[in-house]
């Protein structure tokens, strides 16, 4: 998951992101490191703080703003 990229590349901190998103800083570090699966709607609250679609999330594309037909 392309997670940690994308919160680096915005410049923001793992707290910064989990308070954003109601959610455990604890947590967004596991997301990072692979420790931990996202079910589909923290997968979905990620892809839409990030403005990216799932599939790049995912790393199943390089484009961001993908959508499958």
């Amino acid at each position: 998951m392309r997670l940690r990229e994308l919160r680096k590349k915005r410049g923001i901190s793992q707290l910064k992101l989990a308070i954003d998103l109601n959610m455990n800083q604890n947590s967004i570090s596991r997301y990072e490191t692979g420790e931990r699966e996202a079910d589909y709607g923290t997968l979905i609250a990620f892809a839409d703080y990030f403005h990216v679609s799932l599939d790049y999330l995912l790393e199943r594309t390089d484009d961001p703003t993908f959508h499958a037909n």
